[in-house]
């Protein structure tokens, strides 16, 4: 398995990249483990209704994952999961939950939160009413694409002029809201990866 950083790339860029990737795993190459972050751009999957967008102004893309519309922007974490399910086990819901399962845990143990995943039947991770992580996944050739974005700091773009996921702005918060302190990227990634490596990789060779 291949744990890779891409640091701050453009969407369609980073898209690209996936799915070339997609192709590359689906063929027999080893599973990768992406973070980057975005600069600013809202994605609409396969669910978006009209009414999601209620006034966002910068760059969209329409794009083959489940779920509605989210942001991504510079101040969170993106974690897109190139895993060949062929070698694993074929449910897409189990997927979920293990992304879901790995940023509770990492919030618990490192943070201290209270977390709760799959809330009223709503993918991502919450913390009470909040929800700090949004997920949408795409499977191609029974390779996973796509993936979760963590709201790590406070960004005056997040959400604004979007019904994210469906839900109204302020459902959304961020780590720095929740602990007062600024979060830092690359400290980040370096504490939810051995979360990730269990819930995916536990029993494989990693490098």
């Amino acid at each position: 398995m291949q744990i890779v950083n891409w640091n701050l790339i453009p969407y369609k860029e980073a898209l690209d990249k996936q799915m070339q990737l997609l192709d590359q795993v689906a063929n027999g190459s080893e599973d990768h483990l992406i973070f980057c972050r975005h600069p600013a751009v809202v994605t609409l999957g396969k669910a978006t209704e009209e009414s999601d967008l209620m006034g966002w102004q910068g760059d969209s893309f329409k794009v083959q994952r489940g779920g509605r519309a989210t942001y991504h922007g510079p101040e969170q974490l993106v974690i897109y999961p190139i895993i060949n399910l062929n070698r694993h086990k074929k449910d897409l819901h189990l997927h979920l939950r293990k992304l879901e399962k790995a940023l509770a845990n990492c919030l618990e143990s490192k943070y201290g939160l209270e977390t709760k995943i799959a809330q009223e039947d709503a993918t991502g991770v919450w913390i009470g009413s909040k929800k700090i992580a949004s997920i949408g996944i795409a499977v191609r050739k029974w390779t996973t694409y796509h993936g979760m974005a963590v709201n790590l700091n406070r960004d005056p773009l997040a959400f604004k002029g979007i019904s994210p996921c469906g839900f109204q702005t302020n459902t959304m918060t961020n780590l720095e809201e929740l602990t007062g302190q600024k979060i830092d990227y690359t400290a980040f990634m370096s504490e939810i990866k051995p979360y990730l490596i269990d819930e995916f990789f536990q029993n494989q060779n990693v490098f």
